[in-house]
């Protein structure tokens, strides 16, 4: 359905540069989370575009302008977004990774689980399984009658971080229309990761009161991968790529991608 011509919010904007030397020739494409915006994964792409990758920080429909603005938009929108960028990357570079936070990561998996042409995927905190609400069975009629819903009424809190001071700009009211469309979408992304081979690096939170520590562990215990890796941010609530472990995160990232990197060329 997409979303409207709503202005962007000062910092949300997408975010591409091109890589340098042999690197070049592996894009990263960057996807964030649910009500959020790229400020939440383009200094993890600015890193990584300094070590030399072609970066795509993507700007989910109806995402970083306002909460009305994601009315018009769901799951579909957001997974056909994904899919768009993966499409143009491999058109243009000889491989490409995906990384996602939150549902960025739940999209990066579901992609991955439904196709074969993937490098790897990094997946920080990722969402599968539906959290506990009261509101679920009044899910089909919320969408109709109550459009907008307070963040906290759908389990999210805001500014997750352990780090005082940090702001993640995520709306305070979300569409209960894209809620409902991400959670039935979620059974799909589980049955997907039977599928999943490519290498994966799953980067959790000890603490995280936005998306529970266990659907990392399903992520785990469920996909095919041989090369399955797993980092824990001991320290770093939701967002440990901005949190304590800002500096951690990159490198385990980074290290990550430039093996999938090396593996492909050697």
């Amino acid at each position: 359905m997409g979303s409207t011509t709503a202005a962007v919010q000062p910092g949300a904007e997408a975010w591409s540069a091109e890589g340098d030397g042999d690197r070049a020739g592996t894009a990263v494409v960057l996807v964030h989370g649910f009500s959020g915006n790229p400020m939440a994964t383009r200094p993890l792409g600015e890193h990584l575009h300094e070590a030399g990758f072609t970066v795509d920080v993507l700007r989910l429909p109806g995402h970083g302008t306002t909460a009305r603005d994601m009315t018009h938009s769901d799951y579909a929108d957001w997974r056909t977004a994904v899919t768009t960028a993966v499409d143009r990357a491999l058109r243009l570079h000889d491989r490409v990774v995906l990384v996602g936070h939150s549902m960025g990561a739940t999209l990066s998996l579901d992609l991955a689980g439904h196709r074969d042409d993937l490098a790897a995927v990094v997946a920080v905190n990722p969402l599968v399984v539906q959290p506990p609400n009261p509101l679920a069975p009044l899910g089909p009629v919320l969408k109709v009658a109550v459009p907008l819903l307070p963040r906290s009424l759908v389990g999210l809190p805001t500014d997750d971080f352990a780090k005082p001071g940090m702001v993640e700009n995520a709306y305070s009211w979300v569409s209960s229309r894209a809620v409902l469309s991400l959670v039935e979408a979620l059974p799909r992304v589980v049955e997907g990761l039977d599928d999943l081979t490519v290498p994966l690096l799953l980067v959790s939170s000890r603490v995280d009161h936005t998306v529970d520590p266990a659907n990392s562990d399903l992520v785990a215990d469920r996909v095919a991968s041989r090369d399955l890796r797993r980092v824990w941010a001991e320290r770093s609530w939701h967002l440990p790529q901005l949190d304590w472990e800002r500096d951690e995160i990159e490198a385990a990232v980074t290290e990550f991608v430039t093996e999938v990197h090396d593996a492909a060329v050697a």
